[in-house]
């Protein structure tokens, strides 16, 4: 069973789909399109790509991120289910952000830990689900920040301008350093203060600054990746949800459970039992169209 939904804001046009396995050689195969940065929210390995003639078989950890230029990619060989968001910038936005009058080509990715690109992507996929309400203005913000982004640092184009600083954001090294943080101490107690530590920032200033780096602030980032990994321990382990729990930090099982059915649409029971199937729908928000 497969789930796709497109939304289009201002600015950008973003795609979530859930992709049962391809299966093998013979399998079938998606294809992203031109221009796009995404996220996966899968674990996989050994999945195939082929693009500009070349053909690479590599893993996929959950949060990967993954983009290409002008080429198309095309996937198989994905032996587990597939959740992902892909985003495309549109040409204007980028061509602004490079000040350029020629589109800049977004350099191919694979596998990148990027937690601006992925705070994005995780916005992005609630409102898909139905669990967040993203407007305009808010998209709109989302949309040049991630395009400031990515020319910035996957565009070949140095700015005249850090944009980063400029707009009280972390610089990407200080970024890469708190989310390699993170993703080291899912399993463990962490606090703003543990992550401000490892950007030598004040718990005031660092806050401020991630979400603007981001979109999300430091406890919903936190509790994203948290229940991103509790989705993949539920998929692909038998712990039970208890030991899930534990496993992403979250000692009381009750509170676990409200959270990730506030992340997913579902309780960890029923993402286990519905196994490969898309979750459902919460429902529809007003501006929303998918």
């Amino acid at each position: 069973m497969r789930r796709r939904s497109e939304l289009r804001w201002p600015g950008l046009r973003s795609v979530y789909c859930w992709h049962p396995p391809t299966g093998g050689v013979t399998g079938g195969v998606t294809v992203s399109g031109r221009q796009q940065i995404g996220v996966s929210f899968a674990e996989h390995h050994g999945v195939v790509t082929e693009s500009g003639g070349r053909r690479d078989r590599f893993d996929i950890r959950p949060g990967d991120v993954f983009a290409n230029g002008w080429s198309r990619v095309y996937w198989s060989e994905v032996t587990r289910h597939d959740e992902l968001v892909e985003i495309y910038p549109d040409d204007d936005l980028l061509r602004a952000a490079a000040g350029s009058s020629r589109t800049p080509e977004i350099e191919p990715l694979r596998g990148v830990r990027d937690a601006v690109v992925l705070g994005t992507a995780s916005i992005l996929k609630q409102a898909h689900l139905g669990l967040a309400y993203v407007d305009g203005l808010r998209a709109g913000a989302l949309a040049h920040r991630l395009a400031e982004h990515v020319v910035g640092h996957y565009a070949g184009i140095v700015l005249s301008r850090r944009a980063d600083a400029g707009a009280g954001r972390l610089d990407h090294v200080l970024l890469d350093r708190v989310a390699d943080v993170v993703e080291a101490r899912l399993g463990d107690p962490l606090t703003v203060d543990d992550l401000a530590a490892a950007a030598t920032l004040s718990p005031f200033h660092f806050a401020r600054s991630f979400k603007a780096s981001t979109g999300l602030a430091p406890h919903e980032y936190v509790t994203s990746r948290r229940m991103e990994r509790a989705k993949s321990l539920l998929l692909s382990s038998r712990l039970s949800v208890p030991e899930v729990a534990y496993a992403v930090g979250l000692t009381n099982v009750s509170h676990f459970r409200r959270v990730f059915r506030r992340h997913t649409g579902l309780l960890p029971s029923q993402l286990r039992t519905a196994g490969s199937d898309p979750p459902p729908p919460a429902g529809r928000w007003p501006g929303l169209a998918s």
